[in-house]
């Protein structure tokens, strides 16, 4: 199989397994969610890479929110626009997504929220 046929059937694979998981979700609205979770994901990394700034003894995740002074999340606030807690990086919602039975729910307003704090920056 040459890599354009590959390419191919991975990508008819991914629709597949995406279509058997939205089930009876309409398109957009699917496609909503997704798009939603990806950029709290990457807005969740992005501010990770910037708070630990390449320090690799640094694991912004792992600390815990009481550690985060005014200070702190106002310098973020005017160099990134953003500021996210290290409990709401998508990197820790993901490790106790088994145990939140309204994950669906908080990851949706989770990305309402950034986006509002975004348009208001």
């Amino acid at each position: 199989m040459t890599s354009t046929q590959q390419r191919a059937e991975l990508h008819r694979q991914i629709w597949q397994i995406a279509n058997e998981v939205r089930g009876s979700v309409d398109g957009w609205d699917f496609k909503q969610y997704v798009l939603g979770t990806l950029f709290y994901r990457f807005i969740s990394e992005n501010f990770s890479s910037y708070i630990e700034a390449g320090d690799e003894s640094v694991n912004y995740a792992a600390l815990p929110d009481d550690v985060i002074t005014a200070d702190i999340k106002d310098d973020a606030i005017k160099t990134k626009g953003y500021f996210i807690y290290p409990s709401q990086l998508f990197a820790n919602v993901a490790v106790n997504a088994h145990r939140n039975e309204n994950l669906n729910t908080d990851l949706t307003a989770r990305v309402i929220r950034f986006k509002v704090q975004f348009r208001h920056s």
